[in-house]
């Protein structure tokens, strides 16, 4: 089952919302300020987010900025629903990463087909990853040299390794005993010396220049 967060502090309509998407066999998550949308995508990451523009404290387009600058929201699909018609909102929305963008009042069933086309595309994209990384891993010369040692620090090198197996700035943090924005300060020269500009180019430069983890080093010793 496919999930919907909806973030709006209009109760009645994300009840509506709600009980449509449901209807249509979606599993719905709830909440009614972005804070408490972050905090439930932190919990349980879902497969679309349907979010409201204006709220208080936190609007959404500042929700959205957090999501994309996250490694676990960079890509989730993203629809804005908002009393904001003009243009320049809109431009804005996708500028920030929002893959779609509805004008209230509109009709539930746009907003299903768009919701429906956003997951089809997802996995279509995932599909097509698998499939390479199948062809990769199945081109790939087990005896192949030893990759280049990378032009870094022996502290933004511990800091490389911890990026690549997924692990936010907190999390390398607490692994490390450093601070988060030493982790960022580290990431950031990280990125500059191999010419890289975010997270998800790092993982895939890894990847295609045979940078394994020191746990899928050991096991490639041991096979």
């Amino acid at each position: 089952m496919k999930t919907i967060l909806i973030v709006d502090d209009d109760l009645t309509l994300q009840a509506a919302l709600t009980r449509r998407l449901q209807q249509q066999g979606f599993g719905v998550v709830n909440a009614t300020s972005a804070a408490e949308a972050l905090s439930l995508f932190d919990k349980d990451r879902p497969d679309v987010v349907v979010s409201d523009v204006l709220m208080p404290q936190m609007d959404g387009f500042e929700f959205c900025r957090r999501l994309r600058a996250s490694p676990s929201g960079e890509l989730v699909p993203f629809i804005f629903l908002s009393s904001l018609g003009e243009v320049e909102s809109r431009i804005h929305a996708h500028t920030i990463g929002a893959n779609d963008y509805l004008v209230k009042p509109f009709h539930p069933r746009e907003l299903i087909a768009k919701i429906n086309g956003l997951i089809e595309r997802a996995e279509k994209i995932q599909a097509q990853v698998e499939r390479l990384v199948g062809q990769v891993r199945s081109q790939a010369d087990p005896a192949a040299a030893t990759p280049e040692p990378l032009p870094l620090t022996p502290a933004e090198a511990k800091v490389f390794w911890e990026v690549i197996q997924g692990y936010t700035n907190k999390q390398i943090g607490e692994r490390l005993f450093i601070s988060p924005r030493t982790v960022q300060t580290h990431l950031s020269n990280i990125l500059s010396k191999l010419s890289l500009e975010n997270r998800s180019q790092l993982i895939r430069f890894a990847f295609e220049h045979g940078y394994q983890t020191p746990s899928e080093t050991a096991e490639t010793g041991q096979s």
